[in-house]
């Protein structure tokens, strides 16, 4: 080989890849796709259960919204770490335990740092175990894609619960006990107001996120296949 044609060749280097954005149009969309169009409470009718249960106030709303965030994104975040280790027959388990060790860890902080509010909400950061929307990306989210991605989508997910369940409670506590983060709104505003016991019970719940739904749906167009 002559020394001409080895320098052309060291002159030949391979094109770089080009790195994606950390926040390209793809990224953006999965970030934000759960907070309307594709949102887990309201489109994908998931995670319903605690919507109900822990909606009556906002401060107990607001603690078990970030409760889930936390849970969601960390356990997204270890599954897609560790997908290409997992057997597939075991998967369940590995996700499960991911999940029931963060879950443990909100439950003991808790404990140690509010106990007031653990004794409110001690059974139903429990159940976080078995939440469809954690469960569900883990399954379609986090065990086919890159950490960062499974982070983005794990945010995403947990705003869009949580964004729902806050609207949520701020109207069952305002129409149900006449406050706002047990500040009395209408006693300050020298309103008289008749508290309506309805919506401390489920019926209020089902009620409010039944327009939420609606309204969103009307807005988006979203039409069910």
């Amino acid at each position: 080989m002559s020394t001409e044609t080895t320098e052309v060749q060291s002159e030949v280097k391979e094109p770089k890849k080009v790195s994606e954005p950390l926040l390209s149009k793809r990224r953006k969309q999965i970030l934000s796709d759960p907070l309307n169009e594709d949102n887990p409470i309201t489109v994908q009718v998931l995670g319903i259960c605690s919507a109900l249960a822990v909606t009556v106030k906002l401060q107990p709303t607001l603690i078990m919204s970030i409760a889930v965030i936390f849970v969601i994104v960390f356990s997204n975040l270890i599954i897609s770490l560790m997908r290409n280790l997992i057997p597939t027959r075991v998967r369940i388990i590995v996700q499960l335990a991911v999940i029931a060790s963060l879950v443990t860890i909100v439950s003991e902080v808790l404990k140690a740092y509010s106990y007031p509010m653990y004794k409110v909400l001690g059974a139903f950061v429990g159940l976080i175990i078995t939440n469809c929307i954690v469960m569900g990306r883990l399954e379609a989210f986090a065990m086919g894609n890159k950490p960062y991605d499974s982070l983005l989508d794990g945010f995403g997910s947990g705003f869009g619960y949580a964004w729902i369940i806050l609207t949520v409670a701020f109207f069952r506590e305002l129409l149900g006990s006449g406050s706002i983060f047990n500040f009395k709104v209408f006693e300050e505003l020298g309103i008289a107001y008749q508290a309506n016991s309805m919506m401390v019970d489920s019926v209020g719940a089902f009620i409010i996120l039944g327009i939420l739904i609606w309204v969103q749906r009307y807005v988006t167009g979203y039409v069910e296949n």
